[in-house]
């Protein structure tokens, strides 16, 4: 199997994806055109995965996580992690 066109379960319904599959940046507002590729997905899995959303990003809106080891992810999904990572980070007592 190729990554040029495949289908992916994103949000309960099934999507095209892959790098033949035109689209346009799934951040609103923004019209940049794209494909469904891997270099554009918020996250490691098409379709969603504990790291990011499955959406497709544009460079603009696809940012490298600032936690080493993570894929690249949109805003909404590295500010989750972020708040994520507060929550599970240690308390200290003065």
């Amino acid at each position: 199997m190729g990554y040029a066109s495949y289908t992916v379960t994103r949000n309960g319904e099934k999507i095209d994806a892959g790098y033949s599959i035109e689209d346009v940046c799934n951040e609103n507002g923004c019209n940049e055109q794209i494909d469904r590729g891997l270099a554009h997905l918020c996250g490691e899995t098409p379709g969603g995965d504990e790291w990011g959303c499955g959406g497709y990003f544009c460079g603009g809106h696809l940012y490298i996580s600032p936690r080493e080891g993570e894929p690249e992810m949109c805003l909404r999904c590295i500010q989750s992690a972020d708040e994520v990572a507060e929550k599970d980070a240690p308390t200290t007592s003065r």
